[in-house]
């Protein structure tokens, strides 16, 4: 009864295609922007914006950005970690060598130069696919980590090759706090997803799909495989460029290269499946159940005064991760966005069964 669409009539095109045709949806997004937006900044403690909720938002874009190539587009890869990398050192290098570049030019600056090493890694998908083409994007994840390791240009001659960021600053007002960084990051974050939203529903969204669905058919109907591929690859590369500036810059504090590891790439690959492998909510909902998991199972270790060891704790993570992707994988392949798809349905027809 809570949530129907009795009454709600569209009278036109527009209103029949809006990405939000039910009132309830639209009223739920509009209050959650505004409690995160407003609320969220005023209420959290620094640990709670720093540890968990900037994290969230960042690791949620790079999920995005992999969804786009991998949910919609079907182009398996697992080199999200090393466009992360390009994002953040290019970003690094422009506000370095730039004198007074702003930060969001160089952010979109560093993404554009990740999809430019995503389009190049990008190009075997026109011969190749499947593991294959995972072989080979995890190349690109070695060779940009061995690029950034051993060329201390990119780190601008730093022994350790780890870098402090540079002063953020955004319209001439510099961001010191955890409360700025965490709306600096929901902004960003919270434009990209809409961004991302039109575009699966546009007709370069569409010929992604035909082309995950069957790409002999796709072409056959006169889609043109090499722009749409690498098309996915630049802008699956370009997001997750951005998340890794904000990752260096906003999170870390520090570049550094063994932040964007083989490790990370999977990490992202299990956002998407857990989460929901084509879905922009399935980005969200699976980099939550990583980043919140550890802490749950940190405050249950806690809670139990010791009597069990944090190396069994630590082992219970990873035995938690792998039985929800089997699981996700057997049951479920569509993860908690379609978990979630399926309770709204329910509530649809609540309490009547018809």
């Amino acid at each position: 009864m809570f949530y129907r669409e009795a009454g709600q009539f569209k009278t036109s095109y527009a209103a029949d295609s809006a990405i939000l045709p039910i009132r309830q949806d639209r009223i739920f997004i509009i209050a959650l922007l505004l409690f995160a937006f407003v609320a969220v900044p005023g209420l959290a403690s620094d640990y709670l914006l720093s540890g968990i909720l900037i994290p969230f938002l960042v690791l949620s874009l790079a999920a995005l950005g992999l969804n786009l190539l991998t949910g919609y587009a079907g182009q398996l890869s697992l080199g999200s970690a090393a466009f992360m990398a390009v994002g953040a050192y290019a970003t690094y290098n422009f506000m370095l060598r730039v004198p007074g570049m702003p930060l969001l030019l160089a952010l979109v600056l560093g993404g554009l130069s990740a999809a430019l090493v995503g389009i190049l890694f990008g190009l075997p998908s026109l011969r190749i696919k499947g593991f294959y083409l995972a072989v080979a994007t995890l190349a690109a994840q070695f060779l940009v980590e061995w690029v950034f390791t051993k060329f201390p240009w990119f780190s601008n001659d730093s022994s350790s090759g780890v870098i402090s960021s540079p002063v953020l600053s955004v319209f001439g007002m510099t961001l010191d706090t955890p409360a700025e960084k965490y709306l600096l990051t929901l902004a960003i974050v919270a434009q990209m997803a809409l961004a991302a939203k039109n575009m699966v529903r546009s007709s370069l969204g569409r010929a992604w799909m035909a082309i995950r669905d069957m790409d002999v058919a796709a072409e056959v109907i006169g889609i043109r495989m090499l722009r749409t591929k690498l098309l996915a690859f630049a802008i699956s590369s370009f997001y997750c460029g951005v998340a890794g500036a904000l990752y260096a810059f906003v999170f870390l504090g520090t570049v550094d290269a063994q932040a964007f590891d083989l490790n990370r790439s999977f990490q992202i690959l299990f956002m998407i499946i857990i989460g929901g492998v084509g879905s922009i909510l399935g980005a969200f909902l699976g980099a939550a159940f990583i980043v919140l998991l550890p802490v749950l199972l940190n405050l249950a270790g806690q809670l139990l005064h010791g009597a069990v060891s944090s190396q069994f704790m630590s082992n219970l993570e990873m035995m938690i991760f792998g039985a929800l992707i089997i699981f996700f994988l057997a049951v479920e392949p569509l993860g908690l966005a379609r978990l979630w798809q399926i309770s709204k349905e329910k509530l649809r027809l609540w309490p009547f069964p018809h």
